[in-house]
This record gives C-alpha cells, structure tokens and sequence, in this order.
C-alpha cells in the first residue's frame, strides 16, 4: 500500500508550461494528451477539494538566450506565434487556479509563486508538467532548495527523450521527494488528511 497522504489545505498541485506549443510535441516515454489529460485528472480533484492548482507559463520570446553548445532557440528562428504561447485548450485551466508567468525554465526566480504559496501555508507541492527534465526539474530544484516537500506525478510528466524523463525520476526527483501515480495522487487525495 503506498504510504503518501496529502493534507489537501496544506499541498499545492504546479503544472508546468502546458502550452500549445509543448503539447504538439512528440513526448517520451508518455504521450502529450496522457500528460495533460492526467494533469487535468489532478486538478479537478484538487479542484473538487478546495485546493490550490497553479499552472506556469513560459514567455518564450522573453527567454535570455545564453551561450551554450546546444542552444534551445538557435539563431535566425522566428519567434513562435502567439497562440503557440497559449495554453492548450485540453489542460482545462479555470478561472480560480492560479496562472505565474516566467521567463526562464523554473517557476521560482523573478516570479510571485513562492509568496503566493507561503500566505497560502503551502509546504507540499505536487509537480507535473512538460518538460520533466527542463522547467519541472528546474522548478523543483528551487522548491527543495526552499525547504518544499515535494512529490511527482509521473506519469503527469513527459520529456522529448524517454531517457532523460526516466532518468530525472529514477535518480534526482527520488532524492528530492515522493514519485508517485497520478492515480496513486488522486487516491491519496480522496483519502484525506495527513502528512505528505
């Protein structure tokens, strides 16, 4: 039996960059409709239960573009069309959930979400989103580092190589949390109060 309870006032649920221009990707090892249609799982039983749902988004033509080996935006690409910016209309974002917009990968620095999680008395958070290893590693490296408990529904994730998914969850996010089942969420939700 698995051993994780959320206290429901007490944990908040981030979705990272469920924008179109993620979900039209090709995803490893889970599908994009999977992703978000077990995001959307989530939140409605967060919804359902009066708590906290949170969804990121990426201003991808504010992003810094850096040196580096592999650049994510090479040169001479076109900015990506407004709508490739929106959310996808599948993830079902409503009107009371809680939309923080960033311009880097993780959901922390230069945003509001840890004030709004803090007068929230939030101390766990549930992550999913795309990608795993880019904006949903990198916002929960950040949470850890500010004393979050943190769990990740796996299968509420995905990345463009099934390796580097496997790998964050397997060896990193195992370290900093819980890695759970969408459905073994759903069920700890419905389960009722606790610690995480």
């Amino acid at each position: 039996m698995d051993d994780t309870k959320l206290d429901i006032g007490r944990t908040a649920l981030v979705l990272i960059d469920l924008q179109n221009f993620n979900t039209t990707r090709q995803l490893a090892p889970h599908p994009a409709d999977r992703v978000v249609g077990n995001c959307v799982l989530l939140a409605d039983e967060m919804r359902n239960r009066g708590g906290m749902v949170v969804f990121v988004r990426v201003l991808l033509d504010e992003l810094l573009p850096l040196p580096a080996d592999n650049p994510m935006k090479k040169p001479g690409t076109p900015a990506p069309p407004p709508e490739a910016l929106h959310f996808s209309p599948d993830a079902q974002v409503q009107a009371q959930d809680i939309v923080v917009t960033k311009r880097q990968w993780g959901a922390f620095y230069g945003t509001d979400l840890e004030q709004l999680l803090r007068r929230r008395h939030i101390k766990t958070i549930v992550l999913g989103g795309i990608a795993t290893n880019f904006g949903v590693e990198s916002t929960a490296r950040a949470a850890f580092d500010q004393g979050f408990e943190l769990v990740f529904a796996e299968d509420a994730m995905s990345s463009m190589e099934a390796d580097a998914h496997n790998f964050a969850c397997g060896n990193v996010f195992k370290v900093m949390g819980k890695v759970r089942s969408t459905r073994a969420l759903i069920d700890a939700l419905q389960a009722g109060t606790g610690d995480a």
